[in-house]
Protein backbone atom coordinates (compact mmCIF):
# COMPACT_ATOMS: atom_id res chain seq x y z
CA UNK A 1 0.00 0.00 0.00
CA UNK A 2 2.90 2.31 0.85
CA UNK A 3 4.47 1.72 -2.55
CA UNK A 4 1.13 2.45 -4.19
CA UNK A 5 0.77 5.75 -2.32
CA UNK A 6 4.33 6.75 -3.14
CA UNK A 7 3.87 5.90 -6.78
CA UNK A 8 0.62 7.88 -6.95
CA UNK A 9 2.34 10.89 -5.37
CA UNK A 10 5.01 10.83 -8.08
CA UNK A 11 2.35 10.55 -10.78
CA UNK A 12 0.52 13.54 -9.33
CA UNK A 13 3.72 15.60 -9.25
CA UNK A 14 4.25 14.79 -12.93
CA UNK A 15 0.62 15.58 -13.73
CA UNK A 16 1.03 19.06 -12.23
CA UNK A 17 3.47 19.77 -15.07
CA UNK A 18 1.98 17.72 -17.91
CA UNK A 19 -1.77 17.80 -17.26
CA UNK A 20 -1.89 14.03 -17.77
CA UNK A 21 -2.11 11.20 -15.24
CA UNK A 22 -2.21 7.46 -15.94
CA UNK A 23 -2.49 5.15 -12.92
CA UNK A 24 -3.75 1.88 -14.30
CA UNK A 25 -3.96 -1.69 -12.96
CA UNK A 26 -3.08 -0.65 -9.42
CA UNK A 27 -5.94 -2.37 -7.54
CA UNK A 28 -7.33 1.00 -6.43
CA UNK A 29 -10.67 0.58 -4.68
CA UNK A 30 -11.66 4.23 -4.70
CA UNK A 31 -11.06 7.36 -6.72
CA UNK A 32 -7.90 8.94 -5.24
CA UNK A 33 -8.90 12.07 -3.27
CA UNK A 34 -5.31 13.31 -3.74
CA UNK A 35 -6.19 14.15 -7.34
CA UNK A 36 -7.78 17.38 -6.11
CA UNK A 37 -4.22 18.74 -6.10
CA UNK A 38 -4.27 18.79 -9.90
CA UNK A 39 -7.94 19.61 -10.36
CA UNK A 40 -7.17 22.92 -12.06
CA UNK A 41 -4.96 21.61 -14.86
CA UNK A 42 -5.68 17.89 -15.32
CA UNK A 43 -6.64 17.29 -18.96
CA UNK A 44 -6.17 13.53 -19.35
CA UNK A 45 -6.96 10.99 -16.62
CA UNK A 46 -6.65 7.22 -17.01
CA UNK A 47 -7.60 5.04 -14.03
CA UNK A 48 -8.50 1.95 -16.04
CA UNK A 49 -8.01 -1.58 -14.73
CA UNK A 50 -8.72 -0.82 -11.08
CA UNK A 51 -11.55 -1.71 -8.69
CA UNK A 52 -13.16 1.70 -8.33
CA UNK A 53 -16.90 1.51 -7.57
CA UNK A 54 -17.80 5.19 -7.80
CA UNK A 55 -16.63 8.55 -9.08
CA UNK A 56 -16.62 11.34 -6.49
CA UNK A 57 -19.71 13.54 -6.31
CA UNK A 58 -17.49 16.56 -7.06
CA UNK A 59 -16.09 15.05 -10.29
CA UNK A 60 -17.43 18.14 -12.03
CA UNK A 61 -14.62 20.16 -10.43
CA UNK A 62 -12.18 18.63 -12.94
CA UNK A 63 -13.31 21.14 -15.52
CA UNK A 64 -10.24 20.92 -17.75
CA UNK A 65 -10.60 17.20 -18.46
CA UNK A 66 -10.63 16.30 -22.16
CA UNK A 67 -10.14 12.54 -21.75
CA UNK A 68 -11.47 10.41 -18.89
CA UNK A 69 -10.73 6.68 -19.01
CA UNK A 70 -12.38 4.54 -16.33
CA UNK A 71 -12.65 1.28 -18.25
CA UNK A 72 -12.35 -2.07 -16.46
CA UNK A 73 -13.46 -0.86 -13.04
CA UNK A 74 -16.57 -1.65 -11.00
CA UNK A 75 -18.59 1.53 -11.51
CA UNK A 76 -22.28 1.01 -10.74
CA UNK A 77 -23.45 4.60 -11.31
CA UNK A 78 -22.22 8.00 -12.47
CA UNK A 79 -22.79 11.17 -10.43
CA UNK A 80 -24.88 13.82 -12.17
CA UNK A 81 -21.89 16.18 -11.88
CA UNK A 82 -20.24 14.22 -14.68
CA UNK A 83 -22.27 16.47 -16.94
CA UNK A 84 -20.20 19.46 -15.78
CA UNK A 85 -17.11 18.14 -17.58
CA UNK A 86 -17.99 20.28 -20.57
CA UNK A 87 -14.51 20.15 -22.17
CA UNK A 88 -14.62 16.35 -22.26
CA UNK A 89 -13.97 14.87 -25.72
CA UNK A 90 -13.40 11.19 -24.94
CA UNK A 91 -15.18 9.24 -22.20
CA UNK A 92 -14.30 5.57 -21.79
CA UNK A 93 -16.50 3.66 -19.32
CA UNK A 94 -16.22 0.24 -20.96
CA UNK A 95 -16.25 -2.94 -18.86
CA UNK A 96 -18.06 -1.59 -15.79
CA UNK A 97 -21.41 -2.35 -14.15
CA UNK A 98 -23.43 0.65 -15.30
CA UNK A 99 -27.17 0.06 -15.79
CA UNK A 100 -27.70 3.61 -17.09
CA UNK A 101 -26.09 7.03 -17.44
CA UNK A 102 -27.41 10.31 -16.01
CA UNK A 103 -29.36 12.72 -18.18
CA UNK A 104 -26.79 15.41 -17.30
CA UNK A 105 -24.43 13.92 -19.90
CA UNK A 106 -26.45 15.79 -22.52
CA UNK A 107 -24.39 18.83 -21.40
CA UNK A 108 -21.16 17.31 -22.78
CA UNK A 109 -21.26 19.46 -25.91
CA UNK A 110 -17.65 18.69 -26.93
CA UNK A 111 -17.91 14.91 -26.59
CA UNK A 112 -16.51 13.07 -29.61
CA UNK A 113 -16.29 9.47 -28.39
CA UNK A 114 -18.07 7.53 -25.68
CA UNK A 115 -17.36 3.90 -24.88
CA UNK A 116 -20.07 2.18 -22.84
CA UNK A 117 -19.53 -1.32 -24.14
CA UNK A 118 -19.61 -4.29 -21.75
CA UNK A 119 -21.82 -2.71 -19.11
CA UNK A 120 -25.33 -3.55 -17.90
CA UNK A 121 -27.33 -1.06 -19.95
CA UNK A 122 -30.89 -2.13 -20.68
CA UNK A 123 -31.94 1.02 -22.51
CA UNK A 124 -30.40 3.27 -25.14
CA UNK A 125 -28.88 6.33 -23.37
CA UNK A 126 -31.13 9.18 -24.47
CA UNK A 127 -28.64 11.69 -23.03
CA UNK A 128 -26.45 11.10 -26.09
CA UNK A 129 -29.05 12.47 -28.49
CA UNK A 130 -28.33 15.97 -29.73
CA UNK A 131 -24.59 16.03 -28.98
CA UNK A 132 -23.29 17.74 -32.13
CA UNK A 133 -19.62 16.71 -31.93
CA UNK A 134 -20.16 12.97 -31.44
CA UNK A 135 -18.30 10.65 -33.77
CA UNK A 136 -18.33 7.26 -32.06
CA UNK A 137 -20.87 5.69 -29.70
CA UNK A 138 -19.99 2.16 -28.59
CA UNK A 139 -22.82 0.39 -26.76
CA UNK A 140 -21.86 -3.18 -27.63
CA UNK A 141 -22.21 -6.11 -25.24
CA UNK A 142 -25.06 -4.73 -23.15
CA UNK A 143 -28.72 -5.76 -22.80
CA UNK A 144 -30.34 -3.06 -24.91
CA UNK A 145 -33.59 -4.35 -26.37
CA UNK A 146 -34.82 -1.34 -28.36
CA UNK A 147 -33.70 1.78 -30.18
CA UNK A 148 -35.85 4.67 -28.89
CA UNK A 149 -38.08 7.20 -30.56
CA UNK A 150 -36.03 10.34 -31.10
CA UNK A 151 -33.02 8.40 -32.40
CA UNK A 152 -32.91 10.78 -35.38
CA UNK A 153 -31.35 13.24 -32.91
CA UNK A 154 -28.20 11.13 -32.73
CA UNK A 155 -25.36 13.05 -34.40
CA UNK A 156 -22.73 10.27 -34.30
CA UNK A 157 -21.01 9.03 -37.45
CA UNK A 158 -20.57 5.50 -36.02
CA UNK A 159 -22.97 3.60 -33.75
CA UNK A 160 -21.94 0.21 -32.38
CA UNK A 161 -24.74 -1.96 -30.99
CA UNK A 162 -23.22 -5.42 -31.44
CA UNK A 163 -24.17 -8.13 -28.93
CA UNK A 164 -27.39 -6.65 -27.61
CA UNK A 165 -31.02 -7.85 -27.75
CA UNK A 166 -32.42 -5.59 -30.46
CA UNK A 167 -35.26 -7.13 -32.47
CA UNK A 168 -36.55 -4.12 -34.40
CA UNK A 169 -35.23 -0.95 -36.02
CA UNK A 170 -37.26 2.28 -36.14
CA UNK A 171 -37.75 4.06 -39.47
CA UNK A 172 -36.30 7.26 -38.03
CA UNK A 173 -32.90 5.62 -37.72
CA UNK A 174 -32.59 6.51 -41.40
CA UNK A 175 -32.82 10.21 -40.48
CA UNK A 176 -29.69 10.33 -38.32
CA UNK A 177 -27.91 13.20 -40.10
CA UNK A 178 -24.29 12.00 -39.90
CA UNK A 179 -24.56 8.23 -39.38
CA UNK A 180 -22.24 6.38 -41.76
CA UNK A 181 -21.41 3.16 -39.87
CA UNK A 182 -24.04 1.08 -38.06
CA UNK A 183 -22.95 -2.14 -36.37
CA UNK A 184 -25.73 -4.50 -35.29
CA UNK A 185 -23.99 -7.86 -35.20
CA UNK A 186 -25.28 -10.61 -32.89
CA UNK A 187 -28.69 -9.17 -32.07
CA UNK A 188 -32.21 -10.59 -32.52
CA UNK A 189 -33.08 -9.06 -35.89
CA UNK A 190 -35.17 -10.84 -38.48
CA UNK A 191 -34.78 -9.88 -42.13
CA UNK A 192 -38.17 -8.15 -42.03
CA UNK A 193 -36.95 -5.89 -39.19
CA UNK A 194 -34.66 -3.92 -41.50
CA UNK A 195 -36.56 -0.84 -42.69
CA UNK A 196 -36.17 -0.09 -46.39
CA UNK A 197 -35.74 3.59 -45.50
CA UNK A 198 -32.48 2.75 -43.73
CA UNK A 199 -31.20 1.21 -46.94
CA UNK A 200 -32.65 3.72 -49.38
CA UNK A 201 -32.65 7.08 -47.63
CA UNK A 202 -29.95 7.07 -44.94
CA UNK A 203 -26.26 7.98 -45.25
CA UNK A 204 -25.20 4.62 -43.81
CA UNK A 205 -22.50 3.11 -46.03
CA UNK A 206 -21.40 0.31 -43.70
CA UNK A 207 -24.16 -1.82 -42.16
CA UNK A 208 -22.93 -4.86 -40.19
CA UNK A 209 -25.64 -7.48 -39.61
CA UNK A 210 -23.78 -10.76 -39.11
CA UNK A 211 -25.04 -13.08 -36.39
CA UNK A 212 -28.74 -12.16 -36.46
CA UNK A 213 -31.79 -14.35 -37.15
CA UNK A 214 -31.33 -14.61 -40.89
CA UNK A 215 -28.85 -15.72 -43.50
CA UNK A 216 -26.91 -12.66 -44.60
CA UNK A 217 -26.94 -13.99 -48.14
CA UNK A 218 -30.66 -13.23 -48.25
CA UNK A 219 -30.19 -9.56 -47.34
CA UNK A 220 -30.43 -8.54 -50.98
CA UNK A 221 -34.09 -9.56 -50.83
CA UNK A 222 -34.85 -6.50 -48.68
CA UNK A 223 -36.20 -3.52 -50.59
CA UNK A 224 -33.47 -0.90 -50.91
CA UNK A 225 -30.51 -3.27 -50.52
CA UNK A 226 -29.23 -2.28 -53.96
CA UNK A 227 -29.14 1.42 -53.02
CA UNK A 228 -27.24 0.59 -49.84
CA UNK A 229 -24.69 -1.48 -51.76
CA UNK A 230 -24.11 1.44 -54.14
CA UNK A 231 -23.13 3.63 -51.18
CA UNK A 232 -21.02 0.86 -49.68
CA UNK A 233 -19.17 0.27 -52.95
CA UNK A 234 -18.60 4.00 -53.57
CA UNK A 235 -17.04 4.48 -50.11
CA UNK A 236 -14.94 1.34 -50.43
CA UNK A 237 -13.64 2.51 -53.79
CA UNK A 238 -12.55 5.83 -52.26
CA UNK A 239 -10.69 4.03 -49.47
CA UNK A 240 -8.86 1.60 -51.78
Amino acid sequence: MGNQAGSLKKHIETAEKTGALSFTDQKLEKFPPELTKVVANLRNLDLSGNRIRALPENIGAFKMLKTLTMSKNQLEALPSQTGLLTKLENLNLAFNLLPSIPSSLQQLKNLKEIHLNNNKLTGFPAALLGLKQLDLVDLSANSIAAIPAGIHGLEATELVLNQNQISSLPEELSRCPRLRTLRLEENCLALTAIPSSLLRESKVSLLCLEGNLFDLKKADEVAGWGEYMERYTAVKRKMD
